[in-house]
């Protein structure tokens, strides 16, 4: 049966507000979608554990996990300009996210540095990209750390903000060990919406992050 005037519009309409929608999730970076297992455990374990130990009187109380920020900064490329190219490669394929690259601020006729030239590679993510890439970070990255025993619990900045120092690119098994020629570390910043140390300490504790142990501390 032919469609009438009225219906052909209501599609349009319909289609146009589809496109907007998606549109606008890809301005604001908001995720349709949350992956189940971390948010879930969140939801579930995490609220409760964290509203019996530290007495909050509702849910909004409770601290969350707002983004995670990878920082790589890369030195050497005043000499090797390439070098960017490679880490941002190496980054968008560990974080699934293109990175955005940093620039020098000043020059620094010491390190031969000129205001403008590519020093660095950073990457923010939130929603859903963030939750799995904690998951696989805990999981399947930590374990592959040389000589592991546990992540150090002086990584906090006092405002509820935890970065952690990674030496080797090579623990993310996105990277092809075959195709790295040059070793390189970065930071990851977990940013939390805690108040204290504590809280955000107890908060990422729960979500997996095996930090070292007070036996493992006693014994070194």
């Amino acid at each position: 049966m032919a469609k009438t005037k009225q219906d052909r519009k209501v599609g349009a309409d319909k289609s146009h507000s589809d496109v907007k929608g998606k549109e606008l999730a890809r301005s604001t970076g908001k995720e349709e979608r949350v992956p189940v297992r971390l948010f879930e455990v969140y939801k579930g374990k995490i609220v409760r554990e964290m509203m019996k130990k530290f007495g909050y009187k509702n849910l909004m109380q409770v601290p969350k996990l707002e983004k995670i920020c990878i920082n790589v900064g890369v030195g050497q490329a005043t000499q090797d300009p390439k070098l960017i190219d490679v880490t941002v490669r190496e980054i968008e394929a560990i974080s699934g996210q293109k990175p955005v690259v940093v620039k020098a601020k000043k020059s620094v006729s010491n390190f031969k540095l000129r205001e403008g030239m590519n020093i660095g590679v950073k990457v923010t993510l939130r929603n859903a990209r963030m939750y799995e890439f904690l998951d696989r970070f805990i999981n399947v990255s930590v374990p592959r750390i040389r000589d592991f025993r546990g992540l150090s619990d002086k990584c906090f900045d006092g405002r509820g903000n935890c970065t952690i120092g990674i030496k080797e690119q090579i623990i993310f098994t996105e990277i092809n060990v075959d195709h790295v020629n040059k070793i390189s570390g970065m930071d990851i910043t977990f940013v939390t919406t805690a108040g204290t140390d504590e809280e955000a300490f107890e908060l990422l504790r729960l979500f997996g992050v095996p930090f070292i142990s007070k036996q493992n501390k006693a014994s070194n």
